[in-house]
């Protein structure tokens, strides 16, 4: 397996698990500020799990740029992305739709042959 194809598998995987967390902790955010669950609703192992997510998912991101070749423009999107809640799966779906994800980057696929003049 190239490490492009490695890194953008690895990138989807953890945007799914982060937009998942953040599901989580949203759950549990609810369950402890409304419903008043005891041990405040899982809050602080779930929060933790989330704020992992996030960094691994910071730096996979920063890992898919490099070896994709994005713009820095695409990875600072990128990296905003896992702020909002779902963010990440926006992002990810972006990026298969522009087939960031598939290949190079257009910047890296050789140039069409000029025509001849002969």
């Amino acid at each position: 397996m190239t490490s492009g194809l490695l890194a953008a598998r690895w990138f989807r995987v953890i945007a799914t698990f982060e937009a998942i967390s953040w599901t989580a902790l949203l759950i549990a955010m609810f369950l402890k500020w409304v419903v008043q669950a005891p041990h405040e609703g899982g809050v602080p192992v779930v929060g933790m799990v989330h704020g992992i997510g996030f960094v691994v998912y910071l730096l996979s991101t920063v890992w898919a740029a490099r070896t994709m070749r994005w713009t820095f423009k695409t990875l600072v999107v990128g990296l905003a992305a896992g702020v909002p809640p779902f963010g990440t799966i926006v992002f990810e779906r972006w990026l298969l739709r522009q087939g960031l994800l598939t290949r190079r980057s257009r910047r890296s696929a050789p140039a069409a042959a000029a025509p001849s003049r002969g």
